[in-house]
C-alpha cells in the first residue's frame, strides 16, 4: 500500500495559483500519460480466484474499523456478537461499493456528455476518456465484490436512483456544477478509503486490493476536477458565481449523505435504533467532526476558486455543517493534538 500511495503522490502536480492555457494543457497531458503508465484492469489486477480473495461469513476482518467508520466506533455496534458485527460490516461495505459504482456510472455518462461538446485538439478530451475508462473498471470491480458478498444491497436512496438518468445531462448543460458534483461524490469515498488504508487495520484481501486500486486512480480524477474548478472559476459571471458559491456546500452535503448514510433497508435489516443513527449521522460531536474532516480539501479548493468569500456562501457552509479549517495541501491528514500532562 505504501508503494501505491507514494507513486500516486509522485505523479500528481501541485495546483498552482494561476494556470495559463499552456500550463493547463501540460497538466492534462501529464495526467493522461500517468493513466497510460499506471492503470489497472478489474479482471487482471485483482486475483478473484485466489483462495485468500474469497468472501467468508466468519472472517473477522469484515468487522468495521473503529477509527474510520462512525458505526464501527459506536457502543451499540461494539456490543453485538462477532457474527453480527461481521454481517453488518459486509452489508455496510457492500452498500458503499454499490453507491460508488452507481455514482461512477452517472459520472461516466456525464463525462461522455461533456466531451461530446469539445472541439478537436482539446487536451480535456483525451484525459477525460482515460478517466471514463478507469471508472468503467472501478464499476466492474465494485460490482464483482458486491456479487461475491452476496447481499441484496440497493445502493443509493430510492429518489437518487430515480433521477440518475437525468443527472448526466449536467455534463453538457452545466459542466461547472457537474464537476463540483463529481468531487462531492469522489471526495467522501476517497477520504474514507485512505483513512482505512492508513489505519493499518487488516482488511479482507479483496477489499484492500480494490481500495488500493481505487485510491491510486481516483487521485488523478480528483486532481482534474480541482484543476477544472480552479481554472474556470474566473470565467463565471457575477450572479452565476454567487449562485455556484451557495450551491457548492449544498451539493457536497447532499451527495455525502447519499454515500455515507446507511439506507433504511440496512437499518431495518439489523434493527439499528433510530437514536444510534441520529448520533452517527450527524448529531454527536464526534460524528460532526468526522463530517467536517471529509471536506478539508474541498474547502481549500473553494477558497482557491473564490467560492467561499461572500457572507452568504460562508453561512451556507456553516448551515450544511461542513465548515471548518481548509487543508493546507491535498490529502492532508486530520490534525490531532496531544493532551498536556
Amino acid at each position: 500500500m505504501s508503494q501505491t500511495m507514494d507513486h500516486q503522490n509522485a505523479e500528481l502536480p501541485d495546483i498552482p495559483v494561476d494556470v495559463s492555457p499552456e500550463q493547463y494543457a501540460d497538466i492534462l497531458r501529464g495526467l493522461s500519460q500517468a493513466s497510460v503508465d499506471r492503470h489497472f484492469d478489474a479482471f487482471v489486477d485483482v486475483p478473484w480466484d485466489h483462495p485468500d480473495f474469497q468472501v467468508r461469513s466468519d472472517d473477522p476482518r469484515w468487522v468495521l474499523p473503529t477509527d474510520v467508520d462512525p458505526l464501527g466506533a459506536h457502543p451499540w455496534y461494539q456490543a453485538q456478537s462477532l457474527e453480527r458485527q461481521i454481517a453488518i460490516g459486509q452489508w455496510r461495505q457492500a452498500n458503499i461499493l454499490k453507491v460508488g459504482l452507481q455514482f461512477e456510472n452517472i459520472l461516466i455518462r456525464g463525462i461522455m456528455q461533456y466531451v461530446f461538446t469539445l472541439p478537436n485538439g482539446s487536451p480535456e478530451y483525451r484525459y477525460l476518456t482515460h478517466e471514463a475508462t478507469e471508472e468503467c473498471h472501478h464499476t466492474q470491480m465494485f460490482q464483482e465484490t458486491v456479487n461475491r458478498i452476496g447481499l441484496p444491497v440497493e445502493g443509493m436512496p430510492w429518489l437518487m436512483r430515480r433521477i440518475a438518468g437525468i443527472l448526466p445531462w449536467a455534463g453538457s448543460a452545466v459542466p461547472y456544477a457537474f464537476f463540483i458534483g463529481v468531487l462531492a461524490g469522489e471526495e467522501p469515498i476517497d477520504h474514507t478509503q485512505k483513512g482505512i488504508l492508513r489505519s493499518g487495520k487488516e482488511l479482507p484481501p479483496v477489499l484492500s486490493r480494490i481500495m488500493e486500486i481505487h485510491v491510486a486512480e481516483e487521485a488523478r480524477h480528483i486532481s482534474f476536477a480541482h484543476h477544472y474548478i480552479r481554472r474556470n472559476a474566473p470565467r463565471l459571471g457575477r450572479v452565476e458565481k454567487l449562485v455556484i458559491s451557495v450551491l457548492f456546500p449544498v451539493i457536497m452535503r447532499v451527495l455525502c449523505d447519499v454515500i455515507m448514510v446507511p439506507s433504511k433497508s440496512f437499518r431495518r435489516e439489523f434493527g439499528i435504533p433510530r437514536s444510534v443513527m441520529k448520533d452517527l449521522y450527524w448529531r454527536a460531536p464526534e460524528s460532526r467532526e468526522r463530517l467536517q474532516e471529509l471536506f478539508g480539501d474541498v474547502r481549500m479548493l473553494a477558497d482557491q476558486a473564490g467560492l467561499r468569500q461572500s457572507r452568504v456562501s460562508r453561512l451556507m457552509w456553516k448551515l450544511c455543517r461542513i465548515d471548518g479549517r481548509a487543508s493546507r495541501y491535498r490529502s492532508e491528514p486530520p490534525v490531532t493534538f496531544a493532551i498536556a500532562d
